[in-house]
């Protein structure tokens, strides 16, 4: 069974599963459905809890052990495995695919995991888990729907804010789901419940988000000036070293002008973008940028990343940052002229 993040508190108040799995590369959302899972076994009478950490040299013999049936008068216990790195090894493997297919009667097991790989998918200990248990994904609040998860945060406490509120609260929380929701305690904590007036929000906020250079290349693919600037400064700020930025700035414009060159010699797009191998979320950035910015712009662009790769490298005059700051808004189509 698979099952969203929502879905999951429904889910538990009808009928406790033997086997939860929590997967997924949000920190705040994996937590809240394992603590959930946690509460429910409780509340189902296991009274005990046994917390295994799957690292180098784990010994798969206690996660046996502890699923062994003890006796009539036993009490019932949560098995709690958290596998970081998402890799068991071959005997964890096996023993997770053993126990999927034979579930202890009166334990639950709880498994946290990371972000599902395709290696994850194609094993075989996954694809038991996934058939005898129940999965719950959990993914980053997409930018979009930001606002409406604080909103309904807020709302947890009584608390409502105008659209230009919540668009602002998801300015300064982007990307860092955890900081967002200690923001929205502190608001229940300094604020009544009600309508809370903008410029008390603002004087309780601190700017949180976190962006990284994923996010920084759908922002300047789709043509997004002001979050691409909003996402350079963050990385600035944070340390992020200018060689990387500017390595995935030229990732982006080379794959924009093979994209170009193909659709030239008469490919379509759709076959284009299928050649420069780009997946995820950049795919349809990328192929945003192919419709909205003519070939003939990319040459100078390339022209300009030469001089950025100087300049990040200590080499020549000027501010690397700035450089970089030129083309992407280059590449956005803003009227700033691109370093020479």
């Amino acid at each position: 069974m698979q099952l969203r993040p929502h879905e999951l508190d429904a889910h538990l108040s009808r009928k406790l599963a033997p086997l939860y799995v929590v997967h997924g590369d949000e920190p705040l959302a994996a937590i809240e459905a394992a603590d959930a899972i946690r509460v429910a076994a409780r509340r189902a009478g296991c009274d005990e809890r046994e917390l295994f950490i799957v690292e180098q040299h784990f010994r798969w013999d206690a996660f046996v052990a502890a699923n062994a049936n003890l006796g009539l008068f036993a009490s019932r216990k949560l098995i709690d495995v958290r596998i970081a790195s998402g890799k068991p090894g071959t005997e964890g493997a096996a023993v997770l695919e053993r126990h999927a297919r034979n579930l202890p009667a009166d334990n639950i097991t709880l498994i946290s995991l990371p972000r599902v790989d395709r290696t994850m998918q194609a094993s075989a200990w996954f694809a038991a888990l996934g058939e005898h248990g129940v999965m719950v994904g959990v993914t980053p609040v997409e930018r979009a729907a930001l606002p409406a998860w604080i909103a309904e945060r807020l709302a947890r406490n009584d608390q409502r804010v105008t659209r230009e509120t919540l668009a602002y609260l998801a300015e300064r929380c982007e990307g860092n789901l955890l900081a967002a929701k200690q923001e929205i305690e502190k608001l229940a904590l300094l604020l009544p419940a009600g309508q809370l007036a903008h410029d008390d929000v603002e004087r309780a906020v601190a700017n949180v988000a976190r962006y990284d250079i994923q996010e920084l290349s759908e922002a300047w693919l789709r043509g997004e000036a002001v979050r691409t600037l909003r996402i350079i400064d963050g990385l600035q700020n944070e340390g992020e070293p200018i060689t990387l930025v500017a390595w995935q700035l030229g990732e982006d414009l080379h794959a924009l002008a093979a994209v170009h060159e193909m659709m030239a010699l008469g490919q379509s797009l759709s076959s284009a973008m299928r050649s420069v191998r780009v997946w995820g979320k950049r795919q349809p950035a990328l192929e945003r940028a192919a419709r909205r910015v003519d070939a003939s712009r990319v040459l100078p662009l390339l022209a300009s990343l030469a001089k950025l790769d100087a300049l990040a490298k200590g080499l020549g005059r000027g501010d690397p940052w700035d450089a970089l700051v030129a083309i992407a808004l280059a590449l956005c189509e803003q009227p700033v002229p691109v370093a020479p």
